[in-house]
């Protein structure tokens, strides 16, 4: 596992919130930053829920370290999250934005004790990116993050994206979609109607291939990409409130 080379971004650093007994694990997306979860993670935290967002591997510092950073290293890094969680609280819930909810299903598959997830514009298919996969040119491409609606709001993301990285994260989703039938735990899926980073019908096929008994879909209408910074946010907090409190009963 390479060392980071580069100092944690202001504004990128974890978050945890000390609440009650039930634990709400947040992870942020592909090139982002906890930035993008801060918000819903406050609001969980008034609600009272003891709260986490950890910083994925090689994120938050510069694109260079996530080019040397595996998809195993940022599934170990929602894990350790989530034994940390457990280890304090009696529930555990995942609420996860873009690859975050990648990471979200994944973890699902992985841990049944598991009370219920909250994926948001989870990717587990975007066939745009299957042909940079393999490829030493490019080595870097645009920026993919603040995929906003809102005027004015700025994701704290990459500028660049390491194309190395781009087959790290086909690899989770391969990994992930063939995973969904093992996930049977409550599910909130949230979908932006509207997103020009993963498309929508990812979270279609999510909400069908999954086997849990209660699951449902949840249209954001208002949001591109990023709905967490975006102008649904206060929505996906109060739908994922709901959620939780519905399933800590």
């Amino acid at each position: 596992m390479a060392a980071e080379r580069y100092s944690v971004l202001p504004g990128a650093e974890p978050f945890y919130f000390k609440g009650n007994e039930i634990g709400v694990l947040v992870s942020h997306g592909f090139t982002g930053t906890t930035q993008s979860m801060r918000f819903i993670g406050e609001r969980l935290a008034e609600a009272g829920f003891t709260v986490y967002g950890p910083r994925l591997k090689g994120h938050g510092t510069h694109y260079e370290d996530m080019e040397a950073s595996t998809y195993a290293e940022w599934v170990a890094s929602v894990e350790e999250g989530y034994e940390k969680l457990k280890q304090e609280c009696k529930r555990v819930f995942v609420l996860g934005l873009s690859m975050g909810g990648t990471l979200t299903l994944y973890l699902a598959s992985k841990y049944p004790d598991i009370s219920g997830i909250v994926p948001v514009n989870a990717a587990i298919e975007i066939t745009a990116m299957e042909p940079l996969e393999g490829a030493s040119e490019p080595r870097y491409l645009d920026a993919i993050g603040s995929d906003i609606k809102q005027a004015g709001v700025v994701e704290l993301a990459y500028e660049k994206t390491p194309v190395k990285s781009v087959g790290e994260i086909l690899q989770l989703m391969r990994l992930t979609k063939e995973r969904l039938p093992l996930i049977q735990c409550p599910a909130l899926i949230m979908v932006s109607t509207e997103d020009h980073v993963v498309p929508p019908d990812n979270s279609r096929l999510i909400l069908e291939s999954i086997s849990s008994a209660e699951k449902e879909i949840l249209q954001l209408e208002n949001s591109y990409h990023v709905a967490t910074l975006d102008q649904d946010k206060e929505l996906i907090a109060e739908r994922a409130i709901s959620f939780i409190q519905a399933h800590c009963k």
